[in-house]
């Protein structure tokens, strides 16, 4: 028997190398090298009659794309992917265990009307059955298969010529032009690129799950979503019912983009209006609580941010911030203590942005900056109040972008004042009910709220 060939991949760019290294010349990573069996061929099953042969074109002879891109039912994945499904997409879906990345496929291939191939290498035929019927969708576009071999699954890709091919997941198949287990780097590798393949020269879009380490990245090497053209995030905790979907990487339209969806016994409903789930309904007013007016992508949310200041019992003070930059905390912090003459070295700092959620926003400065002061003084905020605007290291209230869109958030959900930079260009409106109120400095805002 003729000994069998390995080579050696590294596991977080996917690096070749005949024998071990310690660092990885490709990613200077140490000690991610693992040993694999090497590729003995490379079939293309699917291609040998279809492909054709290109030759290079002047860019100015190149006719612009008028192809449109396929619109979904479920309005918040259409968002998240910058407007719909494009022909010859690869879209990369990850996520924790039993946070709903099947579900969300699934009925995704329920409610389209899109002839769509459903391949499940976890679960068998009946299983995807129940979930469908927990769905509650009838669909006679939707094939399932099972099946964990590439090779296979690209045949009956062939005879059945989907709208969409989804793959769940990625870790389960196998090529046997390899000689190592699934889920290993080298078929990851393989199998993501003959689906690539096969996407761009049939223009089908590609949806595939992958799994995540336990640190949170896609499993398998880093390659991996450098190949895609989409990757998207689920995230959430599988013991709460709301889950957020981000896009990570998007060739295809913003990455700035943000879908938030309900668990239900009947699966993931889309949530229309996500600021009212962030804003707590409470009886009375506390410290340490404000408002804010921010933007994730091109969505308006109101949500709330909460402060504890309290003195330091260990001698150095705590700075912690949960949804927030720590290192930004840290200079409002000491613009705080520079512009405005509160000394807060002292005291241990708490941050927390409600729901779970993580923002960069700048105009999160303010109303944070104001929630500290007020857990500080002991002194509720106003109540109907909203505050959106970016500090500066001078102290100066900066002005922030679409601030239309968050005033009329902020307007339909209720509200009746709204703290903004006086910088900001707010157009006049007869018809707006929400009082604005423009300041230029941080020490400005502080005494017209505590005097």
């Amino acid at each position: 028997m003729a000994k069998l060939k390995t080579t050696f991949f590294c596991r977080s760019c996917g690096y070749e190398s005949p024998k071990w290294i310690g660092k990885c010349p490709g990613c200077d990573q140490w000690n991610t090298f693992a040993e694999e069996s090497k590729p003995t061929k490379s079939v293309n099953t699917w291609t040998k009659s279809t492909r054709k042969t290109v030759s290079p074109v002047n860019i100015m002879q190149i006719e612009a794309s008028t192809t449109q891109k396929a619109v979904l039912p479920d309005s918040e994945l259409n968002l998240v992917l910058g407007g719909g499904l494009v022909p010859g997409a690869v879209i990369l879906l990850g996520g924790e265990p039993g946070i709903g990345k099947s579900t969300l496929l699934l009925q995704m291939a329920l409610e389209s009307h899109l002839n769509v191939l459903y391949v499940s290498g976890e679960e068998s035929e009946s299983q995807i059955k129940l979930r469908a019927e927990r769905i509650g969708i009838q669909n006679e576009h939707c094939q399932v298969l099972t099946e964990t071999m590439l090779e296979n699954i690209l045949d009956h890709v062939q005879r059945e010529r989907p709208d969409v091919l989804i793959v769940d997941s990625i870790q389960t198949l196998y090529s046997d032009t390899i000689e190592s287990t699934p889920g290993s780097i080298s078929q990851i590798r393989e199998c993501t690129g003959k689906l690539l393949q096969f996407a761009k020269e049939t223009d089908t879009p590609v949806m595939l799950i992958g799994h995540i380490t336990k640190d949170g990245a896609i499993a398998g090497p880093k390659i991996l979503e450098h190949m895609v053209d989409t990757v998207l995030q689920f995230e959430g905790d599988r013991h709460h019912v709301y889950r957020i979907l981000r896009t990570l990487k998007n060739r295809f339209g913003s990455t700035q983009e943000m879908g938030i969806y309900e668990m239900q016994g009947s699966g993931l409903k889309p949530v229309k209006n996500p600021s009212e789930i962030w804003l707590s309904q409470r009886d009375e007013a506390l410290s340490g609580v404000a408002i804010a007016g921010v933007l994730e992508g091109v969505r308006p949310l109101l949500l709330e941010v909460q402060a504890l200041v309290s003195t330091a019992v260990y001698g150095t003070p705590q700075r912690s911030a949960t949804g927030f930059d720590i290192r930004r905390l840290n200079m409002l912090l000491a613009v705080l203590e520079k512009r405005c003459g509160f000394r807060l070295g002292q005291s241990d700092v708490f941050v927390n942005l409600a729901g779970g959620l993580r923002l960069e926003d700048p105009a999160l400065d303010l109303p944070l900056m104001s929630a500290i002061m007020s857990s500080y003084q002991g002194l509720s905020l106003p109540q109907g109040y909203v505050f959106s605007g970016e500090v500066g290291l001078s102290g100066e209230v900066r002005a922030i972008q679409r601030i239309d869109q968050r005033i009329s958030e902020a307007e339909k959900l209720g509200f009746t004042d709204m703290i903004v930079s006086k910088y900001n260009k707010i157009p006049e409106s007869t018809s707006r009910k929400i009082k604005i109120h423009s300041f230029g400095k941080v020490d400005e805002v502080f005494s017209w709220l505590f005097g």
